[in-house]
């Protein structure tokens, strides 16, 4: 059931009609809980056993891992007399190390189902093409295996839930059912966004009474959603499906102008389908996190991860940098580099600084290109952007002196432009490994764009990729469109185009809705004979 289909639609109305229309207004989640797992019955029965695992055994760890405290805790108060500070502390430690056991063991077993389903095929590809190298004729077998719809999102959201437990930041949900639903909760589970238990899940259960003022800019979020989705990405798909299905019959100046139009492609589709998703939400009362914050207008590639995939950003940063960062072997090694003879000398004191947090920052950043999926180009997808966090950390001072030699204002317009233009170069560099159809492709790509350039070839084969010139040109204005709503909200960060709308009079409220609306129904992709496109996401 896609998101930009009719089925979709008119199940999202009975959601919302049975919902407000419920007259046990404390039980209205119940409501949410039956349409989510609906909805991911149409998506998939087979599946179902999946995220009934993980929703089961992330309710009966998170009980033990209280239970453990509990007992622990109460023990040591009913002996309070008995027990010296020492007994005290070894009953304290041997309670937090089974915590830590429970613990590991959900992770590694619901983590473990992720990676074998993502996964299994391309270690087992990889072993083969190691043995054949070999000569070795033995070869270990494959499987057909299919990931179940939102199993990276689910798991991802549970184990964090999980992690938040054991550090007693939240109390565990003793309602089976309610952790259900945060677990399966339908708008978020097809791309996200990831949620934070202690911001999510309080607003799943509280009951809602209907508001017109959220039932409309819910409405008009979804509609801001489908015209980046089905206008823009829906569009450009088109042409870079072209390209990759026949990826070494194009010169470099297509394959550039196709990471181009992939840059567009990719956020209209992703940021489309969270509009969609939070718009949902927002008609039911529930505020979820925003996952895009204008990327492209980033001055370095730190900055461009804290405004891309935000959600999935706060969920490595808490639970992967931070006890990276934070460990004792990673502390040690930044106080060995500091009492050395190197670490007296001021470039010795930069390094042991920020050693720790940069390399974190790699492990983690490898970890975001191994999640995007199970090929060697996402893996170099994830070297590359980490490798490039970690030099512009370690190499910031030289950076500083090299401004302050050329004397350049670093708060000028065209300097802050300079960063943003390279920003978006080096995004396109790494989007080259997304696009490719492997890693042997991209480096074909980065190959022919710096040696097989023939910009009058490349016009033909452009407008040879199942995209007409007027097509072109909707996909342009989209560009347009999404460059002034973008430069708007950068401006007013305090602020929504909808609440700006709202102050305006009637007529420049409702012409940016019916323009949109009509829009989709003259430019938008769909109709009998057109297979819409899956959300890029939904892979993940």
């Amino acid at each position: 059931m896609s998101y930009t289909s009719l089925k979709f639609l008119l199940f999202v109305i009975a959601v919302i009609l049975v919902y407000f229309l419920f007259p046990w207004k404390k039980f209205r989640w119940t409501v949410l809980l039956v349409a989510s797992y609906v909805f991911y019955l149409f998506a998939g029965y087979k599946y179902v056993a999946f995220i009934l695992f993980t929703t089961l055994s992330t309710y009966f760890v998170a009980i033990g891992l209280e239970k453990i405290a509990t007992n622990s805790k109460k023990y040591i108060t009913d002996h309070k007399a008995d027990l010296s500070r020492e007994d005290k502390k070894k009953l304290k430690e041997k309670a937090k190390n089974r915590k830590k056991g429970l613990l590991a063991l959900a992770l590694i077993v619901n983590f473990g189902i992720l990676a074998f389903l993502k996964y299994f095929n391309f270690f087992s590809g990889s072993i083969n093409d190691i043995l054949g190298s070999f000569g070795v004729s033995f070869s270990v077998p494959t499987m057909n295996l299919l990931l179940p719809l939102g199993i990276s999102f689910y798991t991802f959201q549970s184990m964090g839930y999980l992690v938040d437990v054991y550090r007693d930041t939240v109390k565990p949900q003793k309602n089976l059912f309610k952790l259900a639903l945060f677990v399966s909760f339908f708008p978020q589970i097809v791309q996200g966004p990831i949620g934070i238990y202690s911001d999510l899940a309080h607003q799943l259960f509280e009951p809602h009474d209907f508001s017109f003022e959220r039932f409309k800019h819910g409405c008009e979020l979804i509609l801001w959603g489908l015209v980046k989705k089905m206008i823009i990405a829906d569009h450009a798909v088109i042409a870079i499906n072209t390209v990759t299905d026949s990826y070494y019959s194009y010169n470099g100046t297509t394959l550039l102008f196709t990471v181009v139009l992939y840059s567009l492609q990719l956020y209209a589709d992703f940021s489309g389908g969270i509009d969609i998703s939070r718009g949902i939400a927002e008609i039911f009362g529930i505020t979820m996190m925003e996952n895009f914050r204008r990327p492209y207008f980033s001055k370095d590639i730190s900055e461009y991860w804290r405004r891309w995939h935000i959600s999935l950003g706060n969920w490595f940063k808490s639970y992967l940098f931070y006890p990276l960062a934070m460990s004792s072997l990673f502390l040690n090694t930044s106080k060995k580099i500091k009492n050395s003879k190197f670490g007296s000398t001021k470039a010795g004191q930069h390094i042991a600084k920020v050693l720790p947090t940069s390399i974190a920052s790699f492990i983690v950043f490898f970890m975001v290109g191994v999640w995007h999926g199970a090929s060697m180009k996402y893996v170099a997808f994830g070297i590359y952007n980490g490798g490039i966090i970690m030099l512009a950390v370690l190499m910031k001072p030289v950076f500083e002196w090299m401004i302050q030699k050329l004397r350049i204002k670093v708060q000028s317009a065209p300097y802050t432009l300079f960063r943003i233009l390279r920003t978006y170069i080096l995004v396109l560099v790494g989007y080259v490994f997304d696009v490719a159809p492997s890693f042997r492709a991209s480096l074909h790509t980065f190959k022919y764009v710096l040696t097989n350039q023939n910009f009058s070839e490349s016009y033909h084969e452009i407008l040879d990729l199942g995209l007409y010139k007027k097509e072109y040109l909707i996909l342009l204005l989209g560009t347009v469109l999404i460059f002034i709503i973008s430069v708007i909200q950068e401006r007013h960060s305090d602020t929504t185009i909808r609440e700006m709308l709202d102050k305006k009079p009637f007529i420049f409220r409702f012409a940016p809705v019916f323009i949109g609306f009509m829009a989709l129904v003259v430019f938008g992709v769909y109709g009998s004979g057109f297979n819409a496109a899956d959300f890029v996401y939904m892979q993940f």
